[in-house]
């Protein structure tokens, strides 16, 4: 078992100072970890830390820049002398019809979603492997990551099925040092993923104010507002992170979705299955 105890590990959280981050950092806290949460909104990693208390400690990091993330790194090996777990949170939304979503667009999301995964793990894991104790990585993927629809955003999608399966790698690669691996994929949240949107490079000279009072807006912003507590989703994250579980689901209504797609699979597998051309 790579992780059987929390108390006095310590668990670097990136997106740390709201959400799903921050309900993880409270239930480490919680369960006596040191936490040092990484985040660009420097009010908001203030008043995280204010209220996690002595065991916490906070960093500004854009997650985008590895030189950023090797700082941070390098700030918690100062602060608190090893790091165990890895907590990769930090994302955005990502929207944009086939064709019509600018490159720009794309680079964005796939560098903070995917590529900001990538550098935590290149430059913390040498850091869990260095003490001998074992340790934990989770990365924050999405029930996108393993059924979507379409009116859900491309770039989005693709980062958080790019997530869960190398998070999947990364679980049988890094068993042999003792350290284990699982994909956060929750659904609704209440977090305020859908404002990160506003800060994509198309987004730039965009009336913020006047964009919020938009239809679309409105409604993404009531199904967020009716998800699940994010300390919720932080406390079993935690306790499927002690249990060793690869896939973190938090919503169970959305079963069918993923039976669907498991299905469709199924079938168009067996179609090659029943081929003459591939029994040869």
């Amino acid at each position: 078992m790579a992780i059987t105890s929390l108390e006095e590990k310590t668990a670097f959280i990136t997106g740390g100072a709201k959400g799903i981050g921050l309900g993880i950092a409270r239930a480490l806290v919680a369960k006596g970890s040191n936490v040092m949460i990484a985040d660009i909104d420097e009010g908001a990693l203030n008043s995280a830390v204010q209220e996690l208390g002595g065991k916490a400690d906070a960093v500004i990091c854009d997650v985008a820049d590895p030189a950023a993330v090797k700082a941070a790194a390098d700030k918690t090996i100062e602060r608190f002398g090893k790091v165990h777990i890895l907590v990769n949170n930090a994302g955005v939304g990502g929207g944009g019809k086939p064709g019509e979503t600018t490159l720009e667009d794309w680079r964005w999301v796939v560098d903070i979603n995917l590529m900001g995964v990538v550098y935590g793990v290149e430059i913390f894991v040498p850091l869990i492997k260095s003490h001998g104790e074992g340790g934990y990585i989770i990365n924050t993927a999405s029930l996108a990551g393993h059924a979507v629809g379409a009116g859900t955003g491309g770039p989005y999608n693709a980062t958080k099925f790019a997530v869960v399966g190398y998070s999947e790698t990364l679980r049988a690669q890094l068993a042999k040092h003792n350290i284990g691996c699982s994909a956060l994929c929750p659904a609704w949240v209440d977090t305020e993923i859908h404002k990160s949107g506003f800060r994509a490079p198309s987004s730039a000279g965009l009336d913020v104010k006047a964009a919020m009072q938009s239809p679309r807006f409105q409604q993404m912003d009531a199904v967020l507002k009716s998800g699940i507590s994010p300390n919720l989703v932080g406390e079993w994250a935690v306790d499927c992170m002690l249990a060793n579980r690869m896939h973190i689901f938090t919503h169970p209504q959305f079963a069918p979705g993923i039976e669907e797609r498991m299905n469709e699979v199924r079938a168009d597998y067996q179609a090659c299955a029943d081929d003459p051309r591939f029994s040869e």
